[in-house]
């Protein structure tokens, strides 16, 4: 595991700068802290920081073919790298045990398509001086981040992260409204955007090829809608089949490794695959808060003690403020889960005992886990049963929020906002969308003019190609389909690996490889969605290895008690970073209405935490990233 950047040049005869190189990658240290690998040549500069996880002693990067006109540099894991190097080993030499190589001579034997057989998480980068390209690729499901702009002069620069690509002078430095906009509205900007405006994410499932001051870029895997005809112990078995060997596949390692455990059914299910397959011992890590309703621990205490894992956990009650201006240098493509704090936290816990850490992220996506999905059935039905609309509209107005991080009050009053909207704005309602209204006194006027707020959040690119694919599926497996290709790439998987990053630890998530994917959306959304009964053929699966009371609990989510954190140790901040002044100054939201959220939100009226989060988030990002320059860095 490591991080990645590079520039190359339109110019033949233009040098590049190693010292430039070297200080893009001294900015994603933390990424590779063990050591760090370089190539400069001509007009081209590629780099890499390195986690030691395989082969620890001949695995440096970059790695050359065998007359050095081919060079890769490569961040992630490539699973199956053995069963390729078996069939490569006649026709080419290997130096190293590492996956890094096989990859390189996949791309010698089968040009771009070796794509096709990539497997697992990476961001690639291959320079083949023999064609004048540089290519870059990254994983099928969007694992591993992958950041590039293209200069006015022709300059590709690329990174493993924003901040690399902003080292660079020819890069400006300038927010895209347009994903300001989509950061308010969603929490996570979906690709390729980024919060800059000429900075793009390679989306999940393409590769890039520059050549001569020009990019082509091309996707190639794709989910598709066929229905895998079977019954549901067929799918069950499929399911268990496929999580098993997916789990042992990302079992590899040179170094110690263990598991995250929440206590819920996907982090739960992938502990029982490892203690099935043998890992001995097996350590688990998870923490825990104060508050009843956002702690998990008694459940993956009982998890634990099940499998007989050494268990690490710890109850948390950080310093918060110091906490979000060290996370704020690992966000320069911000993102508002309020869950990058535990994501951090467990991350480090993992870190003192292992390198690499299994996860149980993806399952919500893939089986519908989320209780948005319940909601739109429930809206269809009150389409047709007014009473029951109108039942729910009046219970949403007669209560003040809930101190309780769900609850009825609170599940009705977030139903009731996206009754009236099409099926398409209540997806996004459900997870926190702004509506049209909601938007025009938010921003301010000058905004307003730089972004087309009219038109419907589905209906602009880049959400508006998911929508319309989303159609090839069942209704079910269309609500998945969307949040697998936004909010799980752009929101889940950016967290995970930025807050594991941060920490130097690597985190794999089985519940996502590829093979899985494709079958769970083979199989009809029925299975998935039972009644009101969410992932369902999941939890199935599940009853084979865990308790009913394990598999069957209310779900809870990965979160912080960030509504009482705003009202008590944020408030500083909000008074401070949400100031009449700083609005003002900086000129993108509306003054007058930033006060109201808060004052409600202080007064405990309503609760505001979502929107009045991610507008301190973005105003704490701006003075770091675009003020005070501090980023260069690595402080506040």
């Amino acid at each position: 595991m490591c991080g990645i950047a590079g520039f190359i040049y339109r110019e033949k005869n233009k040098e590049a700068e190693e010292k430039l190189l070297r200080k893009m990658l001294s900015l994603i240290i933390h990424r590779g802290p063990d050591e760090e690998g370089v190539y400069v040549k001509g007009n081209c500069a590629i780099g890499m920081r390195r986690l030691n996880i395989i082969d620890l002693n001949t695995g440096s990067q970059p790695i050359f073919s065998k007359d050095r006109k081919k060079v890769i540099v490569y961040n992630g894991e490539f699973y199956p790298f053995k069963k390729f190097r078996d069939e490569l080993e006649n026709k080419y030499e290997f130096y190293t045990k590492t996956d890094t190589e096989v990859i390189l001579h996949l791309y010698e034997e089968y040009g771009i398509s070796f794509v096709e057989k990539l497997s697992g998480m990476y961001a690639i980068a291959i320079r083949d001086e023999s064609k004048g390209k540089l290519i870059l690729v990254r994983d099928r499901v969007g694992i591993k981040p992958l950041y590039y702009t293209l200069t006015d002069s022709g300059t590709l620069v690329f990174g493993s992260e924003p901040k690399t690509i902003l080292l660079h002078p020819e890069v400006r430095k300038e927010v895209d409204p347009q994903a300001l906009e989509l950061f308010l509205s969603l929490e996570y900007i979906p690709a390729p955007l980024s919060i800059f405006k000429n900075i793009r994410k390679l989306p999940p499932a393409h590769f890039l090829v520059y050549e001569e001051g020009e990019i082509k870029i091309k996707e190639y895997w794709r989910i598709e809608s066929k229905v895998f005809i079977a019954d549901e112990k067929e799918y069950i078995d499929e399911i268990d089949r496929i999580l098993e060997k997916s789990v042992e596949e990302r079992l590899i390692s040179d170094v110690p490794l263990g598991a995250f455990l929440s206590g819920g059914v996907d982090s739960s299910s992938v502990v029982g695959k490892m203690r099935k397959i043998g890992v001995d011992p097996l350590l688990t890590f998870s923490i825990g808060f104060d508050e009843k309703s956002y702690n998990e621990l008694p459940f993956s205490q009982k998890v634990a003690k099940l499998f007989k894992t050494d268990h690490y956990i710890e109850k948390v009650s950080p310093d918060t403020i110091s906490l979000i201006k060290k996370l704020i240098f690992h966000l320069d493509d911000p993102i508002g889960d309020f869950s990058i704090f535990p994501t951090y936290l467990v991350s480090k816990i993992a870190r003192k005992r292992v390198t690499v850490s299994l996860s149980g992220d993806g399952g919500d996506e893939l089986f519908a886990g989320y209780e948005h999905y319940i909601a739109q059935k429930i809206s269809n039905l009150s389409r047709k049963i007014p009473l029951l609309k109108q039942s729910i509209s009046l219970l949403s107005s007669l209560f003040p929020p809930s101190p309780k991080k769900k609850g009825f009050v609170n599940r009705i009053k977030r139903y009731s906002r996206g009754l009236d909207l099409s099926p398409s704005l209540r997806h996004f309602r459900w997870m926190l969308f702004l509506t049209l209204e909601e938007k025009k006194r938010l921003f301010s006027e000058k905004f307003q003019k730089e972004v087309d707020l009219e038109r419907e959040i589905h209906e602009r690119e880049p959400l508006k190609k998911v929508f319309e694919r989303a159609k090839d599926f069942d209704s079910i497996n269309g609500e998945l389909y969307i949040d697998f290709k936004t909010y799980l790439v752009d929101n889940i998987l950016v967290k995970v690996d930025r807050m594991s990053m941060a920490t130097s630890l690597e985190a794999r998530v089985p519940i996502l490889d590829h093979n899985l994917v494709e079958l769970a959306f083979k199989i009809p959304g029925k299975y998935k969605l039972k009644g009101l009964t969410t992932k369902y053929i999941f939890k199935k699966n599940a009853e084979r290895m865990l308790p009913k009371e394990i598999v069957y609990r209310e779900k809870q989510g990965f979160s912080i008690p960030i509504k009482n954190w705003l009202k008590n140790e944020l408030k500083p901040l909000l008074y401070d970073f949400l100031s009449k002044e700083n609005m003002e100054k900086i000129g993108f939201f509306n003054p007058e209405e930033v006060e109201r959220l808060k004052r409600e939100h202080i007064e405990g009226k309503e609760n505001h935490s979502h929107i009045l989060w991610s507008l301190l988030l973005f105003h704490m990002w701006y003075e770091f990233y675009l003020v005070e320059g501090k980023w260069t860095e690595g402080i506040f």
